[in-house]
Parts: C-alpha cells; structure tokens; sequence
C-alpha cells in the first residue's frame, strides 16, 4: 500500500509541474498586455516601460516561470495586478463562498439523484424505470445557465421567495444560505442526473452477482438481498463519481457564479482574465487544478484500500 501511495504522490507531483508549464505559456501567448490595460491606450511609452519593469514583465519568460513556480511553492502566488494585493488573499476570500457552494450542490446531487437511481434499479424495465431515465437524459442535457436562469424568474422574480443574486456574507449563516440555495440547485442538476444513472447501472450489476441470488435463496427478500448486500457494493462507482463531482462543481462553477453575482473562485477568475490580471488568473487556475487533481488522488487511494487488486497493478 505504502508503495502504491508513494507512485501516485509522484504522478501528483508531475501533473501538477505539467500543468503549471501547461497555464503559464498558455496565459504568455494571449494577446494583450497587462500594463496598457492598467494605464490605458493614451499613455506614453516611457510610462508603460515602467511599469512592465515594475509588475517583472520584462524578465525572460523563463525567468517569470520559476520566480511564479518557487513562489507558489512558498504560499507567495504574487501580487495581483488590478487589486494590487496578494493573490492568495484574494483566492482564500473567494474559498469561502466556492467551497460551500460545491459541497452544497454536492449534497443536493446526492439526496436526489442516489434515491432516483435506486428506484429505477428496483423498477427495471418498468414505466418508473422508464420515466425516471428520462428525466435523467433531460438533467444531463440541459444547459446548468439556462435552468439558473429560469430558478430566478421563478423564485426570486416571480414568487420572491429568493434573492435574485449577491452574497450577504458568513455573519448571517441563514442569509448566506438561502442565497447559496438557487445557484446549488442549479449546478445539481446534471450532477443529479448523472449519479442517478451511474447508481441504476452499478445497482443492476449487482443484483445480479451470485451472492445476492445466494442471499435470497437463503430466505431474504429481494429487497432486503439489496439494503444488506447489494446497495453497500454498489456505491462503490457512485462514490468514485461524486469525488469527481466535487472537483467539477469546485472548477465548473463559473457561468453559475456569474450569473447568480457571486463572489466565488469563477467570478474572480472571470474578472481576472477581463482585466489581463494573469496573475489572478494562473493563481485560480492552479488552485482549481491542484484540488481536481488531489480529489483525484484521494479517491485512487480510497479505491485501493478497498481493493488490494488496484495495489497489485492488477486492475
């Protein structure tokens, strides 16, 4: 285990370098330049030479590489070029309305779409079955922004029952909820979707494993065969794809963010790349890379702890 643990430290270790080198030169070839945007299009060359030299952009792109790289590595990701304050400031600000946000849709995913999956399991080839799959289809397909969009004529313009957008913050824990509560719906449905499919598929497979036939012809019921044995086995994928989720709902938060006018990670990052702050950029991108990847790596370890095969390498 110890060994196994140790491989995926290392492939952790290089993804991450592979995607700051990725971010970096990607962010470099992008047209515009940060210290025009700052001064404007009127101002003198000698004013923008300055401030290129102030901000390191005339260093060789190399030398900005690794200067970027020993700072992330030391918790210094810069000094953000429109806010003129720490990056890692700006980003653990934002955190606290990301993080919640995720963990929040997250939840709701799950209460729905574990329960619908389920039930198309035990429903097979029925018109439950059959319905609750396509309501599935229509999650998957349908655009997160659109249904966002309809969430607030619905409950915030037409019953009032929601703020339309905005963020009162963490002092009024209720407040900051409810304000939490439309953008989290929006961002579960597809995920709702998606685990209610993957539950159906893993629950099916193992119903039909001898053991649960075993179970029943020793006296259990189907249903009880499926709570005991089946539906502790079948979680399993479920939960590998919730991991996952959790990463997704961190990083894919941007339309959401921006619509609801939150002031989370996405928006920030949205912001950053409209004022060429690259800087605030790289930070957030980094960050969301490095949780996706080491969700990832957890749920890999997870997996391996339970299945000594994966140790082996033969799986």
């Amino acid at each position: 285990m110890l060994n196994f643990v140790l491989r995926r430290a290392v492939s952790l270790a290089i993804s991450l370098l592979v995607a700051s080198v990725v971010i970096f030169f990607v962010l470099e070839v992008l047209p515009g330049d940060p210290a025009r945007f700052m001064l404007g299009l009127n101002a003198s060359p000698e004013a923008l030479a300055a401030l290129r030299t102030q901000l390191g952009l005339d260093a060789p792109v190399l030398v900005r590489y690794w200067s970027w790289l020993a700072g992330m590595a030391s918790g210094d990701f810069g000094i953000s070029y429109t806010y003129r304050t720490p990056a890692i400031e700006l980003i653990a600000a934002r955190l606290w309305v990301s993080i919640p946000l995720a963990v929040y849709a997250l939840v709701l995913a799950t209460l729905i779409g574990i329960p619908l999956g389920v039930l198309a399991a035990t429903k097979r080839n029925s018109p439950i079955d059959a319905g609750t799959m396509g309501l599935t289809q229509i999650g998957i397909a349908l655009p997160n922004f659109w249904f966002a969009m309809l969430l607030v004529l619905l409950f915030s313009v037409t019953l009032r029952w929601f703020s339309s957008g905005g963020f009162p913050g963490w002092d009024d824990p209720g407040a900051a909820m409810m304000a939490l509560t439309l953008p989290a719906i929006a961002l579960a449905l597809p995920q709702a979707a998606i685990l209610a499919r993957v539950m159906r598929s893993s629950l099916l497979d193992t119903l039909d494993e001898d053991y649960v036939r075993t179970a029943q012809a020793k006296g259990l019921t189907r249903s009880q065969a499926l709570w005991r044995h089946a539906f502790r086995n079948a979680l399993i994928p479920v939960l590998t794809i919730m991991g996952l989720q959790f990463s997704f709902l961190l990083a894919g938060a941007i339309i959401i963010e921006n619509v609801f006018y939150l002031p989370g990670l996405g928006r920030l990052a949205f912001q950053a790349i409209t004022a060429r702050d690259l800087i605030v950029v790289r930070s957030v991108v980094m960050i969301l890379v490095f949780a996706v990847i080491v969700v990832t790596f957890a749920v890999d370890i997870a997996y391996a702890a339970v299945d000594p095969r994966l140790r082996r390498g033969t799986r």
